[in-house]
């Protein structure tokens, strides 16, 4: 069994750890390409979004905090015993893909950071990727315990590094003047435009892992506060450092001059040319160092909250019984870790940051965040609200607002990505369907054995 050690400081560093990976230094300047001038709207719309969407996994995460979050939300959500088998079978199908791809992706942006330190060819730059797994696959490859004393480690270099960057920006004495130039350029056409819902993918992506928390729910202590706690702390000040962060790089780098360098494809290393900026060569080199080190901080939470999700669909016998498989001394789910590992190892050897950013977004959105924004108002009807450890505040105005921004952010990730996750979710359903008429379960059990929620019965 799984032992609740966590506290709210060591699951708010979790979470923490797991946003601020690779994505802000990657996708600062993609984003200041797209949108020019209005670049800081992005990133308020990626907080906002996120806040919003934290509501309902706080009040999910509290009302069962189990291993697996997003499967037992869903399962419960539309009935254990009807439609929450597909659905939370769906989510752990896509899990075992873009769990992996996140992983990836932290991996592949921290080898295109290395190469500013030491110049290597494409081929070096994939090596590099596939050894920052294997390294975070050995760091993570011990009990509970230690890795929350290791995650707080990190997560000292994760503020060091952005408090460095800020102070930069302040002490420059220019710290304010993109606050004057995105009102400038300020355009209501541009924000509800194609382009800036882009622009949102790429900061949204950045936010990504306030709900790392529920995934590691029967680990954490108090659950019932601490889940919703460490998720709204976590949201608020990564934002208010992912803001700063680019008023500093942008009094010191021009948005002008970064959109000129994206349309050229030339300098991805914009936060080090900051540094190098205002305190020369040597310092950026340190300053790199210390982005390397928050990239691999993200590695280490991602890598940790996805391992307990086929570990708990396994559990529960909706999943494959050796992804439910502890270790006999560590006690972590080890085997599901491995295979997850594994696949990401595969997947930063094939794949480009560009390439993975949207398609991680798109398998999530409609089966786990719209589906769960849905699951809630599921929930409250069949249950009601009295027993809830946390209740959303304007219930039901932050699901609505949450369902429409997912699926802004949706139709942004492109006709390419949309077409790719409908391969995966038509394979997980036909893989679904061929289980289920199997093992007699929904939607093909006898009607007799649907009393849970007889109005499913097909």
């Amino acid at each position: 069994m799984l032992q609740r050690r966590l506290g709210l400081f060591q699951s708010t560093v979790l979470n923490m750890i797991d946003m601020v990976g690779i994505g802000p230094f990657v996708t600062l300047p993609i984003v200041m390409g797209l949108l020019g001038g209005m670049y800081l709207y992005a990133w308020i719309a990626g907080a906002l979004l996120s806040l919003v969407d934290a509501m309902i996994w706080s009040e999910l995460g509290a009302a069962y905090p189990l291993a697996g979050g997003s499967y037992n939300f869903l399962k419960e959500a539309y009935g254990k015993n009807g439609a929450g088998k597909m659905m939370s079978f769906l989510y752990v199908w896509q899990t075992i893909i873009q769990a992996p791809l996140v992983a990836a992706s932290a991996a592949i942006g921290f080898s295109q950071y290395f190469v500013y330190l030491v110049p290597l060819a494409a081929w070096q730059e994939k090596m590099v990727s596939g050894g920052v797994i294997m390294f975070i696959t050995f760091l993570l490859y011990r009990n509970i315990e230690s890795i929350g004393k290791l995650g707080v480690l990190l997560w000292v270099g994760v503020i060091a590094t952005l408090s460095w960057i800020i102070f930069g920006g302040i002490s420059h004495g220019h710290f304010l003047d993109p606050l004057s130039e995105m009102n400038m350029t300020f355009s209501w056409n541009a924000i509800g435009s194609f382009l800036f819902g882009q622009a949102c993918v790429k900061t949204i992506y950045s936010y990504l892992g306030y709900y790392n928390v529920c995934h590691l729910g029967s680990e954490i202590k108090n659950p019932g506060k601490n889940i919703p706690r460490s998720m709204f702390i976590s949201v608020i000040g990564i934002a208010i450092l992912y803001l700063a962060m680019n008023f500093s790089v942008g009094s010191v780098i021009s948005w002008q001059e970064v959109q000129a360098w994206q349309k050229a494809g030339i300098n991805n290393f914009v936060v080090s040319t900051f540094i190098e900026r205002l305190y020369g060569h040597s310092a950026a080199i340190v300053a790199t160092v210390m982005i390397l080190w928050v990239a691999l901080a993200s590695l280490f939470a991602v890598m940790l909250g996805y391992s307990r999700v086929p570990y708990a669909a396994a559990l529960d016998g909706a999943f494959f019984k050796i992804f439910a498989r502890v270790h006999p001394t560590k006690n972590f789910p080890y085997i599901s870790f491995l295979i997850l590992a594994a696949f990401a190892f595969v997947f930063s050897l094939l794949f480009r940051m560009g390439d993975i950013i949207s398609g991680i977004l798109a398998m999530r959105i409609m089966v786990q965040f719209i589906g769960q924004a849905v699951g809630v108002v599921l929930l409250r009807q069949r249950n009601g609200k009295e027993s809830l450890p946390y209740k959303m505040p304007l219930y039901p105005l932050p699901v609505i607002l949450a369902i429409a921004m997912w699926l802004f952010v949706f139709y942004a990730t492109g006709r390419a990505v949309i077409i790719s996750f409908l391969v995966v979710l038509l394979s997980g359903i036909i893989v679904y369907l061929l289980q289920a008429k199997i093992k007699k379960q929904w939607p093909f059990q006898a009607a007799s054995n649907l009393r849970e929620f007889p109005e499913q019965v097909v």
